[in-house]
């Protein structure tokens, strides 16, 4: 045991040489069970906040003249050709595409293309 203190001063020593005086760098413990439910808790805070999940069938631009000009039965064209996917979208950033079902009579989006996590934090910077 002496002679691994001894190897440490040395190394101490050649460090503090090499550097002009090395400092001790405290190093983060890896996680125990203790430290995956820290974890478990810091994510159960964040689990209920809500957010506003929307599906984009399209889009248009129209003028205000055009726009004070609708009334029932006008129609406004949008962007997108019949069948192409709905944009699915988490508080107005895009998270997959769908389509529409029917289920108990109530509409649906089924989930066609999820996009990445990759992309999706790409698209926030």
């Amino acid at each position: 045991m002496a002679n691994d203190q001894d190897t440490m001063d040395e190394w101490a020593a050649a460090m503090a040489e090499a550097e002009g005086g090395a400092k001790a760098v405290e190093l983060e413990e890896l996680q125990d069970e203790k430290g995956a439910a820290v974890d478990k808790r810091k994510l159960d805070t964040i689990l209920d906040i809500p957010v506003t999940i929307s599906m984009e069938v399209g889009r248009a631009k129209i003028s205000i003249r055009n726009l004070l000009q609708l009334n029932q039965g006008s129609v406004v064209e949008l962007d997108r050709i019949a069948g192409e996917p709905l944009d699915v979208l988490v508080n107005g950033t895009l998270i997959a595409h769908g389509e529409v079902v029917v289920v108990n009579d109530k509409f649906g989006i089924r989930l066609t293309d999820v996009i990445s996590q990759i992309e999706r934090i790409k698209k926030l910077r």
